[in-house]
């Protein structure tokens, strides 16, 4: 009892420790990537992009009723919470897990390991030595349990999720407690905990089922070795079968159940069992499995520029020789730990380095990443004992061993702070609000960029400015379910382009049921790009007739589809107005007012980021090149010194851009050349 307790009080710290942190690195408001879509969608109890994470979406749910600060920081803190809680079970996994290994510091003896078949019968008079040992042997369990429990809380990933609006930190909250589980399972054979395991593993694949599913291998090894191939043939397997169907089960009847209150956001509409299954399975993101050795090995090149960072710099890694000892150490003492975690890290690396990863790379990483930690504790362990055995009379050798492992920790935070810190984070809504301020009242915009619209959905539907805005993601347009967000929210627009809109319509309906017979028929293909034009063309036509409309760069410029860009400027001008173009039927010179950006942590300092983050090369490229756009449409007209502030104000937020430096240099030698 003593020895649970002690658990208990370090799991609590741990928690309560690592929750303040990620408090104090929240981020205040909406973020970039999906955090907007997440927000708006657990607020009005919808359906997000597939699998829809249904689980996430109700515990977002309910911390968007807590009555502090906004409803963008209710759900941040939900993944804070679920981080914290997901290092706290680590600890209490890894305290599990080495009081198994160790019986007063020594391995449990090659080959099967602890809860092997072999050991079996001695598991009972093992774990009776191993709680009846000197509470100092005890610290050197719960200073292992510690460092791993931290190396996760502080790795760069799972912080990064804890600070925003995601759905990474539930997962490996409840990753962690399967693991935390079934090894308990493994050393009593209480049959309540593996089907606990079941349970949780049926709930969470209501979450991100990817990255949940890759465990399977792992736990069927780690059952065999347990309980052997009877274990197969018993009912035991087909009420953990049952049980995990039915969890899962429960969880995803959200989806049709959300789907016919129609809200804000119902990606998919998922009312049909058809589309109910498109969704979970992720239909329309299998475009980007593929077994290629050449998406292998750009995928493996993105891997070891995350795996190397991940917990500590690069020229420093700590955490990844830990846990090179700690396999080692497994390999030796516990064979069953050993292939469970190897098996975690082989199966997580087959599906992600065959999936072409958008942003958040790191996620799809994660049991990886926490087999890793784990690992590391291990080592740390192995050090520990390797001191006890070297040292058995020399405390102080062996408690500068323990203070040298718990450096690691500290290490991994002094390392990971500047890029996960996201206090004062407000460069998402700033970017949204800089793209709004030059559209003028019932003014329409056209993007295709992300990282604009799912902020903006989180400012319009949540903080509720400028509703008056009529703005369309051109990108979701090709989904039938978003049709029905534009007739709520634009009942006039829709009701005005009618032909047009079901022309288009029709077509994509078609190929949403047999997408193949467009990638087979050049003419249908045409035909629905064509209707696909026409459409928005008609979009622009109707409220031009009203009020501007504006277009962002990736779609003035063609960044994604040329094609349309082309439609757009043969029948427009584009006028650059602050983070826009404004559409023009003409040619005359338009002023064009200097608009005031708030570029609050973009080069301030405030903030680090590599160059994968999407600030640096998805936000601040549109920054910069507008500004530049700018200039180039001021000189144009001969207003070369307007022109010239634009080209340095670009530069003030990227010295390295060349575009801005050689726009600079030439405008500069035309003012020369002038006088």
């Amino acid at each position: 009892m003593e020895l649970k307790r002690t658990r208990m009080v370090g799991a609590v710290l741990v928690f309560a420790l690592t929750l303040a942190i990620y408090v104090l690195t929240m981020a205040p408001t909406v973020t970039f990537v999906d955090s907007g879509e997440l927000i708006v969608a657990a607020r009005a109890l919808g359906v997000a992009h597939p699998p829809g994470f249904p689980l996430y979406l109700l515990l977002a749910h309910v911390a968007t009723w807590m009555p502090l600060g906004n409803i963008a920081q209710r759900v941040n803190f939900a993944s804070a919470l679920f981080a914290a809680l997901a290092v706290s079970s680590l600890f209490l996994f890894m305290c599990e897990s080495l009081s198994n290994l160790t019986n007063f510091g020594e391995p449990s003896g090659k080959g099967g390991g602890v809860g092997g078949r072999k050991h079996r019968k001695k598991q009972g008079s093992k774990n009776s030595a191993t709680a009846t040992q000197p509470r100092v042997n005890q610290l050197w369990l719960i200073i292992p349990a510690i460092v791993a429990a931290l190396v996760l809380a502080f790795s760069r990933t799972l912080w990064s999720f804890a600070t925003v609006a995601e759905v990474y930190t539930l997962n490996t909250l409840l990753i962690v407690t399967i693991w935390f589980l079934m090894f308990c399972w493994r050393a009593t054979d209480n049959a309540r905990l593996l089907y606990c395991a079941a349970l949780i593993f049926g709930v969470a694949l209501g979450v991100h089922h990817v990255t949940v599913g890759v465990m399977l291998p792992a736990l069927y090894v780690l059952v065999y070795r347990r309980a052997g191939w009877e274990f197969f043939k018993s009912k035991q397997l087909l009420y953990c079968a049952l049980i995990a169907t039915a969890g899962a089960f429960i969880v995803y009847s959200y989806l049709p159940l959300a789907a016919h209150r129609s809200p804000i956001i119902n990606w998919g509409d998922p009312r049909t069992a058809q589309r109910i299954w498109g969704h979970i399975s992720g239909h329309q993101y299998q475009v980007f499995l593929s077994f290629s050795p050449e998406q292998i090995a750009n995928q493996s090149m993105e891997f070891a520029k995350l795996a190397v960072r991940e917990f500590s710099p690069a020229w420093l890694p700590l955490t990844l020789l830990l846990a090179a000892i700690g396999f080692f150490s497994l390999w030796r003492g516990d064979r069953t730990a050993f292939w469970f975690f190897a098996l975690i890290v082989i199966t997580d690396l087959a599906y992600s380095l065959n999936y072409e990863i958008a942003e958040d790379k790191g996620a799809y990483y994660l049991p990886l990443f926490a087999a890793v930690s784990a690992n590391a504790g291990f080592g740390a362990h192995s050090l520990l004992l390797w001191g006890l055995r070297k040292w058995p009379q020399k405390k102080a050798a062996t408690i500068t061993i323990a203070a040298l492992v718990l450096l690691v920790p500290l290490v991994t935070v002094a390392a990971n702070y500047p890029f996960t810190n996201r206090h004062n984070f407000f460069l998402a809504s700033d970017y949204v609000r800089n793209i709004e301020r030059p559209i003028a009242p019932r003014g329409m915009l056209l993007t295709s960029d992300w990282q604009v619209y799912a902020p903006l959905l989180y400012v319009r539907e949540i903080e509720l400015e400028r509703r008056d805005v009529i703005a369309i993601d051109l990108n979701l347009l090709r989904r039938s379910w978003y049709f029905d967000y534009l007739r709520s929210q634009y009942p006039d627009l829709m009701t005005d382009t009618r032909v047009e809109t079901e022309a288009f319509l029709s077509d994509l309906h078609h190929w949403e049921a047999d997408p193949d017979a467009y990638v087979r028929s050049p003419t249908l293909n045409r035909q629905i790009n064509d209707h696909f034009q026409q459409m928005v063309l008609a979009f622009v036509r109707t409220r031009l007739v009203q009020a501007p409309v504006y277009v962002t760069s990736d779609v003035g410029l063609g960044r994604e589809d040329v094609e349309f860009a082309q439609a757009i400027t043969n029948q427009y001008r584009l006028i650059p107005e602050g983070l826009v173009f404004r559409l023009a039927p003409d040619l005359e010179f338009h002023e064009v007012p200097n608009q005031e950006l708030v570029t609050r942590g973009i080069n301030d300092g405030s903030f680090n980021f590599t160059a994968d983050d999407v600030v640096m090369s998805k936000v601040i490229p549109v920054y910069v090149n507008m500004l530049i756009n700018r200039g180039k449409y001021l000189e144009a007209y001969g207003r070369t010194a307007m022109a010239i502030k634009a080209y340095e104000r670009a530069l003030s937020l990227d010295p390295n851009s060349a575009a801005a430096q050689e726009s600079l240099a030439n405008a500069q030698q035309r003012v020369r050349d002038s006088h």
